[in-house]
């Protein structure tokens, strides 16, 4: 780990604090990853923020130097929960002006692990679609789309 890494994890900044100091500090996007992991149910693996104003909400981090995408998103998954998965297939690429920051999402499966808390993270689960708590309308969308496209959630279709 590097001299600055090793500055900036002693820091032990909030999630908020650290996203504040790096847009100030880089004029340059942030790239951040976020993915749809499904178990053997095909049930949406959500996280509980501790840090967001919607609690729950899709896995995701920032992409370290020189790290794939879909490394930095298992990375992240397993760090905040000790859970282990295997990112697959790149679904869309987003911006976000407002905050500075392109997104990468990724579908993928779970393969295991315990779960264990973290700063950011207080509780891992697994949700049916028609059971999924409060979220983003952004994630909401993505999540049924992804699910429709792949087959794994149908839709109801009226005739008018």
């Amino acid at each position: 780990m590097g001299t600055l890494a090793k500055i900036w994890r002693a820091l032990k900044l909030s999630k908020p604090l650290q996203l504040f100091v790096m847009r100030i500090l880089q004029d340059q996007f942030l790239i951040g990853v976020s993915g749809i992991i499904l178990n053997d149910k095909n049930e949406v693996l959500l996280f509980r923020h501790t840090y967001r104003q919607t609690p729950w909400s899709l896995p995701g981090g920032y992409i370290k130097a020189k790290e794939h995408p879909q490394e930095a998103l298992e990375r992240e998954i397993e760090e905040e929960s000790g859970l282990i998965v295997s990112v697959d297939e790149e679904l869309e690429i987003r911006t976000d002006r407002e905050s500075s920051r392109i997104e990468i999402g990724f579908l993928g499966k779970f393969i295991g692990g315990e779960f264990r808390k973290s700063a950011e993270v207080t509780e891992a689960k697994f949700f049916a679609f028609d059971d999924l708590p409060l979220l983003s309308k952004k994630q909401l969308f993505v999540i049924e789309h992804t699910l429709h496209e792949k087959k794994l959630l149908k839709r109801a279709t009226t005739l008018n």
